[in-house]
């Protein structure tokens, strides 16, 4: 079975950084999978903040991420990362790490991956 184990969120204050952590077991990273962490803000639709391509190294981030925030993957470890600097209170949600076995030749930005891990909170103050 394919399991999910985020962590590493907390609360900072604004321009603050965080790296979250995501475990990954049931595939290893030489598989040919997708990885992306998404967020959700109360009252708000889920979203996709950034994706990789475990092969290739590939990665997309949604517009108001880049610059700011860097999805990388450790493969000896089987984890995936998600570096977030200069956070801003719009950053508040609830983050998810997230996998499905590739389908296209990039990673997908689309809210229909296989795998979910349970949430990270993370909060930005003023």
């Amino acid at each position: 079975d394919v399991q999910l184990q985020a962590s590493g969120g907390g609360s900072v204050q604004v321009g603050g950084y965080l790296r979250l952590s995501c475990v990954v077991s049931g595939f290893t990273f030489a598989d040919d999978y997708a990885m992306a962490w998404f967020r959700q803000a109360p009252g708000k639709d889920r979203e996709a903040v950034a994706c990789i391509t475990l092969g290739s190294g590939a990665t997309s981030y949604a517009d108001s991420v880049k610059g700011r925030f860097t999805i990388s993957r450790h493969s000896a470890e089987n984890r995936l990362y998600l570096q977030m600097n200069s956070l801003e209170p719009a950053d508040t949600a609830t983050y998810y790490c997230t996998a499905e076995p590739m389908w296209t030749f990039l990673c997908s930005m689309y809210d229909g991956y296989d795998y979910w891990g349970q949430g990270t909170q993370v909060t930005v103050s003023s």
